[in-house]
């Protein structure tokens, strides 16, 4: 039996901190519970535990990720978006390729208000991989709530490429 056998509860999520400080990728909750040998059902609740511990641990669509206070992109905005469904790879491949960082999307919802799901998409992969999960689960994009319309908040290490990247979505016809 090894030593990640016996770990419980605070030694567990001691050691999840840990690896998500030395991870530069995003680590998934299935990973995570095959490292710990618990459920995924069990990591999901150690990170709402560490959370509102105030630990700074964000679930992205990639998996989990500690937010760490050196961001280089400390240029952000919010776009307002409209677009049909089977244009959403163009609108997300638009943006990562001026290397802006897609930190969210948001809806307003007419009962529950707004709704934001954090993506952190910086690269064609990561949305690649965001299209394959909506697809391999049957999930709906958030913005077929609000008939196309969506907000993303944007990041990057510059304010040229915030502005280039909006530039290019209104030619595109994609920003509200």
């Amino acid at each position: 039996m090894s030593k990640l056998d016996k770990l419980k509860g605070d030694e567990r999520r001691s050691q999840l901190i840990s690896w998500l400080l030395e991870a530069e990728e995003p680590l998934s909750g299935s990973l995570l519970a095959a490292k710990t040998n618990v459920s995924r059902q069990v990591i999901v609740g150690d990170m709402s535990l560490l959370k509102a511990s105030g630990e700074p641990i964000m679930a992205t669509a990639q998996g989990y990720v500690y937010v760490k206070s050196d961001n280089k992109n400390s240029f952000t905005c919010v776009i307002a978006a409209n677009h049909q469904p089977e244009e959403t790879i163009d609108e997300l491949h638009t943006i990562v390729d001026y290397g802006v960082t897609i930190e969210d999307v948001t809806v307003e919802h007419p009962v529950y208000g707004d709704i934001k799901a954090s993506l952190k998409l910086s690269t064609r992969k990561d949305v690649e991989d965001l299209i394959k999960r909506l697809k391999d689960t049957n999930a709906t994009l958030l913005s077929e709530l609000t008939e196309g319309i969506h907000m993303h908040t944007l990041s990057s290490d510059s304010q040229e490429k915030l502005d280039k990247v909006c530039d290019a979505l209104e030619e595109k016809g994609f920003l509200l």
